[in-house]
């Protein structure tokens, strides 16, 4: 799944980036209502998520032009702005869901999710796998289970399998999950996807799922033989 984030708040801003890209979720961040359009065709979300205070153009501006033009990406407006008045106005300009600030993340994501589903949205187009070797991650809360039992993971270790159950049997690219696993953590050395590599291997241990090492490409689970 692909998300555009925007919100000209850097501390809100760096902590949904992290929060949803630790969740297998693909992250654009803009903090400009003037560059917001730009952003969005560039980068075709899956969703947005809009914040009404912006410098450079209002979100409601931003929101009622991309209406205007055609673009139809489901839209949860962020912001203080909390009166009905307010929010019978944004979704009347176009949006599809509104949630006040502050705001509990769980409950954002569930939102972001049900909106993606709803609008058949899938990351690469393709239905995500409901289950791979007995393994299935929750859409809504993020937690991954085998055999219907939960599975006890860091959240590095989550973050790494529920990428690699939206593409079993495919590699993908170890700087793609550093990005997934790691996001908005600079001081990081890449090598460290290793390291959770390695725990995630040994808590599979347990499963017929393999975490297999592709020299210069990356990982991918396979079943085992």
């Amino acid at each position: 799944m692909k998300l555009l984030l925007i919100e000209d708040n850097p501390a809100m801003q760096a902590t949904l980036q992290r929060s949803f890209e630790r969740r297998g979720i693909a992250v654009t961040a803009c903090g400009d209502g003037a560059r917001a359009l730009d952003r969005w065709r560039a980068s075709l979300p899956d969703v947005v998520l809009l914040d009404l205070s912006l410098p450079g153009r209002d979100g409601l501006q931003v929101l009622a032009d991309a209406r205007a033009e055609g673009l139809a990406t489901p839209v949860i407006i962020l912001t203080a702005r909390g009166t009905v008045g307010d929010r019978i106005l944004g979704l009347n300009t176009g949006a599809d869901d509104y949630l006040p600030k502050p705001f509990d993340l769980d409950e954002l994501e569930a939102r972001v999710r049900a909106l993606a589903r709803r609008s058949g949205a899938g990351g690469d187009g393709r239905a995500e796998p409901t289950a791979f070797c007995g393994l299935r991650a929750d859409a809504d809360s993020g937690a991954v289970y085998h055999q219907g039992q939960p599975l006890e993971l860091a959240p590095r270790e989550g973050a790494l399998l529920r990428a690699l159950l939206a593409r079993p049997g495919q590699a993908v690219a170890k700087e793609r999950l550093f990005e997934l696993v790691f996001a908005g953590e600079a001081e990081v050395l890449p090598d460290a996807i290793e390291v959770v590599a390695y725990r995630l291997r040994k808590k599979l241990a347990a499963t017929t799922a393999r975490l297999v090492t592709l020299r210069g490409l990356g990982y991918l689970l396979k079943a085992e033989a």
